[in-house]
């Protein structure tokens, strides 16, 4: 059975959406799930398999369960169909097309969920520290404004990543940021090493909301790196040393 993380805020609205964890898949070994990575090193058959049965959760043909060829970037597109060919790179997706579902991939990075019930638009974006310095939450935004929503009326869902408790990072990275705001002080705090902070990415994510000027900002406050059980983590993967990850998708759909 598919266990998925809802967002009441979304739920109240009525619009359809899916966090989805590793319950509920048939992948095995190191991808033990519902691993929907089309890039990972997966047997293409259960992945397939997997993201079939996100589709049937959602309600859709898996032909119009669609995600992206993600490369950390600003870029959204405006669906309103299946890919034609193989799936474009970018980073964000907003439709106003009815039976199409939106999903992305994260492993350690921020799935974040975006619906304007009013106007009938939703979004979904890929967002890690790379993508939400880039802009790829305001570029979604602006890209559902186009279509008619109005960012007074959009909730924001912002599903399960890597917790500050779990980040640390280098020097470099802090500087990264406060040379971007001086600000960005806020979401760096010390860790067991002097010289390496930790980085608070749903914190930012939402800091960045907010000032955007949207109606509604809801974090399920859950952690990919300290549930294994239900998250795939790409941290996780790296401390072990292990060859590779399965990907959680996020998906929402009118």
């Amino acid at each position: 059975m598919l266990n998925p993380i809802l967002s009441p805020a979304l739920a109240k609205s009525g619009i359809r959406h899916a966090f989805f964890t590793r319950e509920g898949g048939v992948s095995q070994g190191l991808y033990a799930g519902l691993n929907g990575g089309i890039g990972s090193n997966d047997d293409p058959a259960l992945v397939a398999e997997n993201r079939q049965r996100m589709a049937e959760w959602l309600g859709v043909e898996p032909a119009h369960f669609l995600s992206l060829y993600q490369v950390h970037s600003p870029d959204v597109l405006h669906v309103t169909g299946p890919w034609p060919g193989e799936r474009p790179k970018a980073d964000g997706m907003v439709t106003a097309t009815p039976g199409l579902a939106l999903a992305v991939g994260a492993a350690d990075c921020g799935p974040i969920l975006y619906a304007d019930p009013q106007a009938k638009i939703v979004g979904a974006c890929h967002s890690g520290w790379k993508g939400a310095i880039g802009g790829v939450l305001e570029s979604t935004i602006e890209a559902m404004e186009r279509l008619g929503a109005h960012r007074a009326r959009i909730t924001v869902a912002l599903g399960p990543m890597l917790s500050q408790t779990n980040y640390e990072v280098g020097p470099e990275f802090r500087e990264t940021f406060l040379a971007h705001d001086p600000a960005n002080a806020d979401f760096f705090r010390a860790g067991t090493r002097e010289t390496h902070p930790h980085f608070n990415l749903p914190g930012y994510i939402a800091r960045r909301l907010e000032k955007a000027g949207v109606a509604q900002i809801e974090d399920c406050g859950l952690c990919t790196y300290a549930d294994e059980r239900r998250f795939y983590s790409y941290r996780r993967m790296t401390h072990r040393g292990e060859k590779d990850y399965g990907r959680l998708l996020a998906a929402i759909r009118l």
